[in-house]
């Protein structure tokens, strides 16, 4: 599975992480000229080579009206990377004015719309106000849309499979911003990485901007430590200011195995139970963990017939599960399998439908990508509209099958 890892041991800005991914690009120098062919008022794209701490990485400039990002810039906005200096107070109604208008597919515009919504969200919460009454102060400058549309394009080129993001450095203390002194992370950057693992540190300032928390949390499969992956490129995206530590977000693309792992299957023979009391064993080995539980019908010595009880489970739970099969059902003998179970990447995500919040189970790998409506609430916005269950899942084409 093609795996993208982004290393967030500094934080991250919205252009150290376009600079990073546009190292992994196979032609970057091509790619620059297609950023700078999207028309996006006044900007201007410019990479340049930075080395901190002896380490050598791309930065990318952005210029807006001539004025390259960080120069004049406001003292009170986000000191670590320098990002978003160019002040225009837009409400999220300009931005997606601009974002519209970019040359760019449907899916980039989608997706930079996306991550915008994230940071109006958390400004809104911040200030107690309609998303509607927002004013972008830090990040709605025509600066901060180049670095959104850039990483979103690049993503979209790079076409990842699988992005997993590590805990994120937000660093420690204060940031000076447009209403005052705040403490790190700021509280639309701590609102945006609710359920992700994040940390500071000795380093005094802020790391992690709302804009590049809004892109990793957008984008991120997964937030967990670097998986066991073939490295085919290393990407190293620079900050503007030096620390102690190598000021820089780095990208590693590669590929991972397709989840697998083993696991035990545990099978016996049973000719002397009812159906409800194999009924009930079932649900506690569920309820405990099992992976599968199902029975097959066979035929026994003497043809009496009987059930063969599988309980499929992880290796490691193989004694919790011995325990209740010989507790709840009255076999004296299990015999067990070991089995290499692959599976392809699972995720939930609830959809608002005009019958309501409707779960949604999605999975991809091996080439595919499958998605799957929760039958509970099918059921219930069947019931609840007087329509069969077909007739909500044609209607909401929610449930899909495609080849990559």
């Amino acid at each position: 599975m093609k795996t993208l890892y982004i290393e967030c041991n500094m934080g991250a800005a919205g252009d150290m992480l376009m600079s990073a991914l546009l190292e992994l690009h196979p032609s970057p120098e091509e790619f620059l000229e297609k950023l700078n062919g999207l028309d996006i008022p006044g900007v201007a794209f410019k990479k340049s080579v930075s080395v901190k701490c002896g380490i050598t990485g791309t930065h990318i400039d952005v210029s807006v009206n001539g004025e390259v990002e960080g120069e004049h810039c406001h003292e009170h906005h986000h000191e670590h990377h320098h990002e978003h200096k160019h002040h225009h107070h837009s409400g999220m109604n300009d931005i997606e004015h601009i974002i519209s208008r970019i040359n760019v597919s449907e899916k980039v515009r989608a997706d930079a719309l996306a991550v915008y919504r994230l940071i109006a969200e958390a400004e809104s919460h911040a200030h107690r106000r309609e998303i509607s009454e927002i004013h972008f102060h830090e990040v709605g400058t025509m600066d901060a849309v180049a670095d959104v549309v850039g990483t979103c394009l690049l993503l979209e080129e790079l076409a990842p499979e699988k992005i997993i993001v590590s805990p994120v450095n937000v660093g420690s203390g204060q940031v000076k911003c447009a209403h005052g002194i705040l403490p790190v992370p700021a509280p639309a950057t701590a609102y945006i990485l609710r359920g992700v693992p994040i940390y500071g540190g000795e380093i005094r300032g802020e790391l992690c901007t709302p804009t590049s928390a809004a892109l990793l949390k957008y984008f991120a499969d997964r937030f967990d430590s670097m998986p066991v992956m073939r490295v085919s490129a290393v990407g190293i995206g620079m900050g503007s200011k030096d620390f102690a530590a190598a000021n820089c977000v780095r990208a590693f693309y590669g590929e991972t195995r397709e989840n697998n792992e083993t696991v035990a299957e545990l099978y016996c023979n049973i000719d002397d139970m009812t159906g409800e009391e194999i009924g009930f064993a079932m649900n506690r080995l569920l309820a405990a963990g099992a992976l599968d539980v199902f029975t097959t019908p066979i035929a026994m010595k003497k043809n009496r017939p009987g059930i063969l009880l599988t309980c499929m489970c992880r290796a490691e739970d193989r004694e919790k599960m011995l325990k209740l099969i010989f507790k709840h059902t009255s076999t004296i003998g299990v015999r067990e399998h070991i089995s290499n179970r692959y599976t392809l990447e699972r995720a939930e995500e609830t959809v608002n439908t005009e019958y309501g919040d409707i779960r949604v189970k999605k999975s991809r790998g091996y080439g595919v990508s499958k998605s799957k409506a929760e039958y509970d609430d099918v059921e219930k916005a069947a019931l609840e509209n007087d329509l069969s269950l077909t007739d909500i899942k044609r209607k909401m084409k929610i449930d899909n099958y495609s080849q990559k």
